[in-house]
């Protein structure tokens, strides 16, 4: 059985290339460009993301796909038309793949979707369930309305042809070597910055990276898994008070966080403009993965602790290293 693997050499896709090497899979990926940086036992094909991008090549003899390359979602995108440049990369070529994967025979392909399909945010104790993503009138930032879009044409695609398609909806992935966001709380607990965010009561879904690829590998030949969407955590729930205080402790630190009410701040942050932030930092987002753990048996292998621990780990070897 061969796999086709999309943005191998992205945060998700190295740690899947990795893994499914582990597994003796035989592993084709698409890059932008031929490197000498994998392995000799993968198969690498040279091409762009794009709409009209030809896939013959790369799909000879290819069971299953795994689509993890995307146009990402930018917090300040400076294009003049966000949704059309999603739209051609996250649907418009995702759905050129698909097409031709079932023309070659494809059994199964695995996309990477987003949770912001569902939305931005949820009501305390109402966690997202598949069924409420594409009927709840929520309305999506370009990147989510691409995601969206792309879901129902490789639904269309799936009943026309016959090809498996199998959707995952991660919320915010965490893991070593993890950027962003996630990184610069690091770097603020690992410098010993005060943060106002000592009550903060929200409850948030996070992904440790490990679980991602655990739960993509297992929907490779999961028969179950056949046509399906699954929401995907890690079964555990934190506030961004709790979050930040157990990542001070996987550094070693000391959390200096200041017990600043959650109503104050948001208050704050809303009349200077922020209101994103405010959200991110003090609103709800839970997924429900009961539909993942009984259609599919998946029990996330990696607790909170252990993957916080390993981000911790890797970001601080690294800092080591750049002394």
């Amino acid at each position: 059985m061969k796999i086709l693997l999309t943005g191998a050499t992205g945060f998700l896709g190295s740690a899947l290339t990795n893994h499914l090497l582990q597994q003796d899979q035989s592993l084709v990926i698409a890059v932008r460009r031929i490197t000498d940086s994998f392995p000799l036992s993968i198969q690498q094909v040279a091409g762009d993301l794009l709409p009209d991008t030809d896939w013959t090549s790369a799909l000879d003899d290819v069971d299953t796909i795994i689509h993890l390359a995307a146009r990402v979602h930018v917090m300040r995108d400076t294009t003049t038309d966000p949704l059309t440049e999603f739209r051609r990369t996250n649907t418009v070529a995702t759905l050129n793949l698909a097409r031709q994967a079932a023309a070659a025979g494809v059994r199964r392909l695995i996309y990477l979707s987003s949770i912001k399909v569902n939305g931005e945010t949820t009501a305390s104790g109402q966690p997202f369930i598949i069924e409420e993503a594409s009927s709840s009138g929520t309305v999506l930032d370009p990147y989510g309305q691409s995601k969206q879009e792309a879901e129902q044409g490789l639904r269309l695609v799936a009943r026309q042809t016959g090809l498996e398609v199998v959707i995952i909806r991660p919320p915010l992935v965490y893991g070593a070597g993890v950027k962003g966001n996630f990184q610069s709380m690091m770097n603020w607990l690992h410098k010993g910055i005060p943060l106002p965010l000592g009550r903060i009561y929200n409850q948030r879904s996070l992904v440790a990276l490990d679980n991602l690829v655990d739960l993509i590998t297992i929907c490779i030949n999961h028969p179950a898994a056949a046509n399906q969407t699954f929401l995907v955590s890690d079964g555990e729930d934190l506030s961004t008070t709790e979050l930040l205080q157990r990542l001070s402790r996987a550094l070693g630190k000391s959390d200096h966080l200041l017990p600043i009410p959650q109503g104050w701040l948001e208050t704050a942050l809303t009349l200077v403009g922020k209101r994103a932030i405010a959200q991110r930092l003090c609103g709800n987002l839970q997924v429900d993965i009961s539909k993942t753990r009984d259609l599919l048996g998946w029990i996330p292998p990696v607790s909170v602790d252990e993957a916080l621990r390993q981000t911790a780990q890797d970001y601080l070897a690294i800092k080591q290293s750049n002394r």
